[in-house]
């Protein structure tokens, strides 16, 4: 099932694409089913005769507003570590992301005012949304605790990025991490979201393209491995990495900026697509 947020008249609603129709599930949020052990595809089919709207024009918003951890991996594919200049890491390269960094599919994206660079540079990723949390998880059993994929870009100001050895900042503007529109259960797509190709394109040119085998860590091994250490929640997101490709390797640099669109597409989870605008400061 692939299930969507979105306004209507005010309120933030939760749906199930039916075709090009979105059936209206009610208020609740996608965090608080999944804390509540609500299995998803039971609860929308527990709900009958719900309004149906059309699924084009519709102002989406992220599948979960405020997951409880956004947990990001740098440098999961070799190709991007490579043209990153570093070597590969034999542990995942964490780092945070906050929840009020996050905008939905066709919300702008935001170029912020300090950037010298005039522009921000993407990163398609594919985000996993676990439905059970636990710590200490054997990759065994690492599937059994994903709810659904989403896609994300993962909006990076560089220079701010490595303004210091830790990422955190330049990954954590407002409105840089375009998350969604779909969240499509795990068991539509392979075990892991193994064997799919990602790709970015920025004003209609491929950018980026990849497998999802390309990963240095596979879906189950990242949850096996951040459990080690970290408590993990049901509603947790893990945005698994970007391949090769970023505008900031290239010479010269490729780097959005206002007026822009970018787009990232994962074959059996859909588009991603929002359009670049500047900070309106003052």
């Amino acid at each position: 099932m692939r299930f969507v947020r979105f306004e209507k008249d005010g309120k933030a609603l939760l749906g199930v694409r039916e075709d090009r129709q979105v059936r209206i599930l009610g208020g609740e949020t996608l965090e608080s089913l999944l804390t509540r052990g609500v299995d998803l595809g039971d609860y929308a089919q527990s709900i009958r005769g719900g309004e149906r709207v059309a699924s084009e024009g519709l102002t989406f918003l992220p599948p979960l507003q405020r997951p409880p951890k956004i947990i990001c991996v740098g440098l999961n594919f070799a190709d991007h570590t490579s043209e990153s200049k570093y070597e590969q890491p034999d542990y995942p390269t964490l780092f945070l992301r906050v929840h009020t960094s996050l905008i939905a599919h066709e919300q702008a994206m935001v170029r912020p005012a300090v950037s010298d660079s005039l522009g921000l540079d993407f990163e398609g990723e594919i985000a996993v949304v676990l439905g059970k949390g636990g710590r200490h998880i054997s990759k065994a059993n690492a599937l059994k605790h994903v709810a659904g994929y989403a896609l994300f870009n993962d909006g990076s100001v560089r220079e701010y990025q490595f303004k210091t050895p830790q990422w955190t900042v330049g990954k954590n503007f407002d409105g840089t991490g375009a998350f969604g529109p779909d969240l499509v259960t795990a068991d539509e797509l392979p075990p892991g979201a193994k064997g799919l190709r990602l790709e970015t394109r920025l004003n209609g040119e491929i950018v980026q393209s990849a497998s999802t085998d390309e990963m240095v860590f596979d879906v189950e091994s990242l949850i096996s491995i951040i459990s080690v250490a970290i408590t993990l929640e049901p509603g947790d997101v893990i945005v698994s990495g970007t391949p090769s490709g970023i505008g900031w390797a290239r010479t010269p640099k490729l780097l959005m900026k206002a007026g822009d669109v970018c787009e990232v597409s994962v074959e059996k989870i859909g588009t991603l697509r929002n359009v670049i605008v500047d900070e309106a400061v003052g």
